[in-house]
């Protein structure tokens, strides 16, 4: 333990952020970070609890009280080393991951956790910019050879930990870019992309082979893949967007969040926009949005579409609105449910909860308006809650722009999936337990959000490095890799 009253004598405090009607006006990052020194004071609160929940709060299991007590100690380059050596990518998770670390903390009983994520986020900064984060070649090769489709979290934590066992690993993405989501779905504001291209170039200088706009399924078969590679890991993402199921929902102006959103972090990129909206720019310049959809992925069209100009944002949720609290009793150290507000909510947003759309209405060939109803989760005779409409709640509102972001129901099927004929599971996934990985086709292996769905970067990276371990003793007979 850094400081054994840290915890008692030193006020919580995290990064700040620029003001919103500064941040309106940029598509960069727009987080200040923590002075050093003060850096060292929040790491100085942790307790290095008997049981750390942290541990298993964290997906990867961080060895949080470790490196909160060498920044204390000012040991910033052991605390790298300790950083990296459960998450890959800790500049990924210290800027995008919602922390379930922190809710696992032992002071967030009192709502008062370690900065978590921020100590996180300045140990791996500090890294990159003293220099202390090198390539790691394997020393010697085996001589086998690994395809890894899909180059998101999972992918790239995947391909990185079988290349320093000395495997050869080529990654094939389908797009013109490495990164899978963390290229395209996830705002620049929130991940600049320079930061995916310096991890690239580590990876290719530890061997790794990168193939892009080649989609597996489409452009070559599994099979083919089987017949030049030794194993092939299938590390793509749950891309199947769930639809708005109502009348209406063909009008132009109806969007899934991710074709929006792909479409601006192209443009951000630099390509034509012809080439980044082949279909047509969806562009919310003037215009009055609706985002259904209350997760993250509804919040990052929210910061996009006040960016681009939206006349005004408006984000509906059929859940009903979340405590401001969680009840600690009930949910600690676990995921709690409560309010959660993300900065482009602060940027100019309205919110509303248990609302349901019933139509989409149109005129002159495009959505004008939603026509929705308030709703309250009621018990049915199954004795599932399910949402029944409150009489006379209905209302109309202003639509030019809606933006589908109700989350995602798998993998897609098409190409890859309905060719390969690999068992799935009841939702849709590949079927793969998360010791093996493997799947139902010799040789080949499943993690990330193909296998387990819709989840978390840092669910992503500790499959692909499960994943990895169990590519490496299926290769090797045994392996040496964490998981």
């Amino acid at each position: 333990m850094g400081k054994p009253t840290g915890f008692l004598e030193i006020d919580r405090r995290d990064r700040g952020y620029e003001k919103p009607e500064a941040r309106r006006r940029t598509w960069s990052e727009f987080v200040h970070p923590l002075p050093e020194a003060e850096l060292g004071r929040q790491a100085a609160r942790c307790m290095d609890c008997g049981i750390p929940f942290c541990h298993n709060g964290c997906p990867v299991n961080n060895l949080i009280p470790d490196w909160n007590n060498l920044v204390y100690r000012d040991q910033w380059q052991a605390a790298v080393a300790s950083l990296h050596s459960t998450n890959n990518f800790p500049e990924f998770t210290g800027r995008i991951c919602p922390a379930p670390c922190e809710e696992a903390c032992t002071l967030n009983i009192q709502d008062v956790p370690v900065t978590i994520k921020t100590v996180e986020c300045a140990i791996v900064d500090r890294g990159w910019q003293e220099g202390w984060i090198a390539p790691l070649p394997a020393a010697h090769p085996t001589g086998r050879r690994v395809a890894v489709v899909g180059s998101g979290p999972a992918g790239l934590a995947c391909a990185q930990q079988l290349a320093r066992a000395g495997h050869a690993v080529t990654v094939l993405e389908k797009q013109d870019r490495i990164g899978g989501l963390l290229r395209y779905g996830i705002p620049d504001f929130k991940l600049e992309k320079h930061l995916i291209d310096r991890r690239i170039v580590q990876l290719q200088l530890e061997g790794v082979t990168f193939r892009t706009s080649v989609e597996v399924g489409v452009d070559v078969s599994l099979g083919e893949l089987l017949d030049e590679h030794d194993v092939v890991a299938l590390c793509g993402g749950a891309e199947r967007p769930r639809d708005l199921e109502v009348p209406g929902r063909e009008l132009p102006g109806i969007h899934p969040a991710m074709h929006y959103l792909v479409q601006q972090n192209r443009v951000l990129a630099g390509d034509d926009p012809a080439y980044a909206a082949p279909a047509g720019r969806i562009d919310a310049a003037g215009l009055h949005v609706v985002v259904i959809g209350g997760g993250d992925t509804g919040a990052d069209c929210v910061g996009t579409a006040i960016r681009q100009g939206a006349a005004s944002v408006t984000q509906i949720e059929i859940m009903p609105k979340p405590p401001e609290r969680a009840n600690k009793a009930l949910t600690w150290p676990d995921w709690p449910l409560r309010l959660r507000t993300s900065p482009a909510h602060e940027e100019g947003c309205t919110r509303e909860w248990a609302v349901l759309t019933r139509e989409a209405v149109g005129a002159h060939g495009r959505v004008t308006a939603l026509d929705c109803v308030r709703v309250s989760w009621e018990r049915g005779a199954d004795g599932r809650l399910g949402p029944r409409a409150v009489p006379g709640s209905e209302f109309r509102l202003r639509a030019d722009l809606v933006l589908l972001a109700m989350g995602f129901t798998g993998p897609v099927q098409a190409g890859l999936l309905e060719r390969s004929g690999l068992a799935l599971d009841a939702r849709g996934n590949v079927a793969a337990d998360t010791q093996e990985y493997r799947t139902s086709q010799d040789r080949v292996f499943a993690a990330g959000d193909m296998r387990r769905g819709q989840s978390l970067v840092v669910w992503a990276i500790r499959e692909g490095r499960q994943c990895a371990r169990a590519i490496d003793a299926f290769l090797m007979g045994d392996s040496t890799l964490p998981r």
